[in-house]
């Protein structure tokens, strides 16, 4: 049964490895960003769905993570391969050149998707340009802290030990959990605002009641 199995995965290994060769890589790593992107999208809107009677499954906001997703699979390709090019490394005897992809990628791509992200939802929901900024503003440092609790660490393993034909692939598998992060993040419906005259610690009454104008005594 074990042996069985084992020619399995080597079968399913050997019919797969044409999607991490030439230009099919390029379609693998696109296709792979696009479904988990909307894949996280699913997962979040499970959660909602539960947490919330009544609301139904959006199949047109995960089609927009899924194109989101796949817009952002090229510039992934291209870019391990620039950094690849930019600082050479192999294992721990080049750690100080995948230390330095590590910060690269943290200072560089890493805020280019997080308003990539916000932006082609945005165009994509119809949100004006000024609505899509507004949202950026008010959410990217929020994802970006986040980004460093997480992706530091993740990107180090990938540039030590991953091939390079699998390193979008490994992200991808990674994001499954961070793209249910993001959708929460894009999708979060705000606590409900505080009435009127409300601040923190109690309730102020910001105008006097309205009564009627009377005339006294000696008054014209």
């Amino acid at each position: 049964m074990a042996s069985g199995g084992w020619c399995w995965l080597r079968g399913l290994w050997a019919a797969g490895q044409p999607l991490f060769q030439g230009r099919a890589l390029l379609v693998t790593n696109t296709l792979g960003c696009g479904t988990l992107m909307a894949a996280g999208d699913g997962a979040r809107q499970s959660w909602e769905i539960r947490a919330r009677p009544g609301q139904k499954f959006d199949t047109r906001r995960s089609a927009s993570m899924f194109a989101v997703g796949c817009s952002m699979g090229p510039f992934l390709h291209y870019w391990y391969l620039w950094l690849d090019r930019l600082l050479p490394a192999s294992g721990f005897r080049g750690l100080p050149n995948v230390l330095g992809k590590v910060l690269v990628d943290q200072l560089v791509a890493s805020p280019m998707l997080g308003v990539w992200y916000f932006l082609g939802l945005g165009c994509l929901e119809g949100q004006t340009l000024g609505e899509s900024c507004r949202e950026l503003r008010d959410k990217f440092w929020e994802l970006y802290k986040a980004d460093w609790c997480v992706w530091p660490v993740a990107q180090l393993v990938n540039f030590l030990f991953v091939p390079p034909q699998f390193r979008v692939t490994y992200i991808n598998g990674l994001t499954l959990g961070w793209d249910t992060y993001l959708s929460y993040l894009k999708y979060r419906i705000p606590g409900p605002p505080a009435p009127p005259g409300c601040v923190a610690l109690g309730t102020v009454q910001t105008e006097l009641p309205h009564t009627a104008t009377t005339c006294q005594p000696g008054q014209d």
